[in-house]
C-alpha cells in the first residue's frame, strides 16, 4: 500500500493554486490563438489578442490571469490503495489552498457564511471538494478556480423525458444567451445530463473543467457536443460579448443514469479563463 503524507497534499494543493491562477492551460491559450484568425470581426479579433497578450503577462510574471481567483473547486480521486498519513485529507487540501492563495498573492474571495455576516475568510478556503475512490495508489488532484461572473449564469433545469433533445439544446441555448457578456465570452460550456437534481450540477462542472480538446467517448453525445458549439457560436454574442462568432470555445457534456421520469439538465460556464491544473501524487 502507498502511503501520501498530508503534508505533500497541502504542497501540491498550494502549488497549483498559483499555477492555475496564474497560467492559463495551454489548449485554452492555443484555441484563442487559432481563434484570431478566424474571427471575422475586427473587434472580436483585437479582444482575442488582447486576452492572449494578458495572459502572457500574467505566465511571465506569476500574476492572475483575471481579478477574480475564485472559489477553489478541487476534484480529487483517490486510489483505493492509498494510505493518506500524518493527518485529515480535508485539512490538507485546505492548508494547501490557504497557503497558495495567501504566498501566491491570490484574492480571497469565500466568505464565512452565505446570507447574514458573510464574513471573508481571509485565506479562500474552504475549497469545494469533489471526492471519488478509484482503483490504484495515486492521488489525482485537478484544481479549478471558479470566478463569481460565470459561476452566477448558472442553470439547472429539472426536464422531464417529453422535453428531449430539443429541450436540451433550448435549456444551454437560453442559459448562454442570458449569460451573455457577463459570463465573459469565449465560454467554455459545461452541460451535465441525468442522475439528480446535485448530481447533474457536479457532472457540469467536471465537464466545464475538463481539458478544452477532450471529446465525449459516447458518439451521440460528442456529436451534442459539437452541435451545442455551433448554435452558441450562431447566436453573434462574440468575445466578450461585443460581437462575433466566437462565443465558446467548446462544449463539454457529461452525464449519468437517471431516474425514469427525470432528465436533468445543468449548465455551467467558465469564462475565457477556463482555468484548471492537475497533478498526480
Amino acid at each position: 500500500m502507498k502511503e501520501i503524507s498530508c503534508s505533500t497534499i497541502t504542497e501540491a494543493v498550494a502549488q497549483l493554486a498559483i499555477k492555475a491562477c496564474c497560467k492559463l492551460p495551454h489548449d485554452v491559450y492555443a484555441a484563442m490563438e487559432a481563434r484570431v484568425k478566424t474571427e471575422p470581426s475586427p473587434v472580436g479579433q483585437d479582444i482575442l489578442r488582447q486576452l492572449v497578450q494578458n495572459a502572457d503577462i500574467a505566465a511571465q510574471e506569476s500574476v492572475p490571469i483575471c481579478q477574480d481567483t475564485g472559489l477553489a473547486v478541487i476534484f480529487a480521486d483517490v486510489g483505493q490503495d492509498v494510505h493518506i498519513t500524518g493527518g485529515d485529507f480535508t485539512q490538507a487540501i485546505n492548508a494547501g489552498v490557504a497557503k497558495g492563495y495567501v504566498e501566491g498573492y491570490l484574492r480571497k474571495s469565500s466568505v464565512c457564511e452565505p446570507l447574514f455576516k458573510r464574513t471573508n475568510t481571509g485565506d479562500n478556503t474552504p475549497a469545494v471538494l469533489h471526492v471519488r475512490i478509484v482503483p490504484g495508489e495515486n492521488i489525482h488532484l485537478r484544481l479549478a478556480p471558479k470566478g463569481a461572473g460565470s459561476e452566477n449564469k448558472s442553470v439547472l433545469k429539472m426536464l422531464v423525458p417529453a422535453d428531449g433533445l430539443e429541450g436540451v439544446k433550448k435549456t444551454v441555448l437560453d442559459a448562454v444567451v442570458t449569460a451573455g457578456p457577463n459570463a465573459c465570452p469565449p465560454m467554455v460550456v459545461g452541460v451535465g445530463l441525468g442522475g439528480n437534481m446535485e448530481l447533474a450540477c457536479i457532472l457540469a462542472k467536471r465537464a466545464a473543467a475538463r481539458d478544452l480538446n477532450s471529446v465525449n467517448p459516447d458518439p451521440a453525445y460528442a456529436e451534442l457536443e459539437q452541435d451545442l458549439l455551433q448554435m452558441i457560436n450562431k447566436t453573434g454574442i462574440g468575445p466578450q460579448g461585443l460581437g462575433g462568432i466566437t462565443t465558446a470555445l467548446a462544449v463539454h457534456i457529461e452525464w449519468a443514469p437517471t431516474h425514469i421520469a427525470s432528465l436533468p439538465c445543468a449548465v455551467n460556464i467558465n469564462c475565457h479563463a477556463a482555468r484548471h491544473a492537475d497533478v498526480v501524487l
